[in-house]
């Protein structure tokens, strides 16, 4: 039975992972506060501890 639920667990993290990667790509592209805004409250009801600089694009 245990081995149906960790199943669960990993799709659900496959998507959470997902969904983030195209949080962070719409992020970047917002163009303004506001629009960044509402990007990063979708965000954090997926995933409730990132914070606004691990979803900004890192500048190398």
């Amino acid at each position: 039975m245990g081995c149906v639920e960790r199943d669960r667990e990993r799709k659900r993290r496959r998507a959470r992972k997902l969904k983030l990667v195209k949080f962070r790509a719409l992020f970047a592209k917002a163009a303004n506060d506001g629009e960044r805004g509402l990007i990063f409250a979708k965000a954090r009801k997926i995933s409730p501890l990132i914070t606004v600089e691990e979803l900004a694009p890192t500048k190398s």
